[in-house]
Parts: structure tokens; C-alpha cells; sequence
């Protein structure tokens, strides 16, 4: 009886570890004194290094002290590739700044300068679309002081924001 007990109390934990939820949030501000677009993306250690892995068939071990010493350029030419962004109807590339470690999360930064104004910005974010199906990357957006949010995935990469 108490082996049932202990199984029917360990069962649902089971159920949920095997479940899990592949996110990203990337934050895009406008700053109208710098006349500059901050980038910054929130992805977890574990995804990115899943995809990095696979892309360029390295072992990148992030976070930790086997970490390749050129994982920054990796992580530049990754992040370049899949994360587009479109001012005023022209595809505009970003320098990336860098990136920082917190807990089980990694922080890109990015800045798009000499921005005087905009007036449409498109977001395609194929960040870790193509290692797992069930990918959702959350844009949030804070352009002259309007604020959207929506969800991108594999079937919808992309979406358009006017002003």
C-alpha cells in the first residue's frame, strides 16, 4: 500500500518533467534621443546550446568553463541569421553587443543606430524555429510609445507593426 501511495504522489511529477516549453522573449525599444533600436533577447542555456550544437556541430557547453573561446562569434552569426528586422519598409542589420548569463537564461543584445524615425518595423524571428517544433518566440515591442506584443512560431515567423 505504501509503494501505491508513493507512486500515485511521484506520478504527476513524472508527468510534468516531461513536458516542457520552448520559449524566447525578444524586448525591441525605440529610443527617439539616441535615435537607436535595443534589442534584447531572452532565450534558455540549454535551447540555445541545443541549437548551437547542432548548427555548427560544436560542443559549446555555455556557462561554464569548457565553453569555446569563440562561442560569441557563434552566437553573433546565429542570432544574425534568424532575427530580421525591417524599418520603413528596408531590412536594416543590427550590431550585436554581447551577451550575459543569468541562472538558466541567456541575454543577447543588439542596437540598430542612426534610426531618425519609423514608421513601420517588421519582425522575423526564426530563433530556434528550426530545433524544436513547438517553438514560440514572444516579440515585445515599445516604439514611440506604442506598445505591441504578439508570438511567433514555424507557421508564422513574422509580423508587421505601422505607425
Amino acid at each position: 500500500m505504501r509503494k501505491y501511495c508513493l507512486l500515485l504522489l511521484l506520478l504527476p511529477l513524472f508527468a510534468f518533467q516531461s513536458h516542457k516549453y520552448y520559449l524566447s522573449l525578444t524586448k525591441v525599444d525605440y529610443i527617439q534621443e539616441s535615435k537607436s533600436v535595443q534589442i534584447t533577447t531572452r532565450i534558455f542555456i540549454d535551447d540555445l546550446e541545443t541549437a548551437l550544437n547542432t548548427k555548427y556541430k560544436k560542443s559549446f557547453e555555455l556557462a561554464t568553463k569548457d565553453e569555446l573561446e569563440d562561442t560569441n562569434a557563434y552566437v553573433k552569426t546565429y542570432l544574425s541569421s534568424l532575427l530580421k528586422v525591417t524599418i520603413n519598409e528596408t531590412l536594416v542589420s543590427f550590431t550585436y553587443l554581447g551577451r550575459k548569463y543569468d541562472n538558466d537564461v541567456v541575454y543577447l543584445f543588439a542596437e540598430i543606430e542612426n534610426i531618425e524615425q519609423i514608421k513601420s518595423i517588421k519582425i522575423q524571428n526564426r530563433i530556434l524555429i528550426d530545433d524544436f517544433d513547438e517553438q514560440q518566440n514572444i516579440v515585445k515591442l515599445n516604439i514611440n510609445n506604442k506598445k505591441k506584443s504578439f508570438i511567433l512560431n514555424k507557421e508564422s515567423d513574422k509580423d508587421l507593426l505601422k505607425f
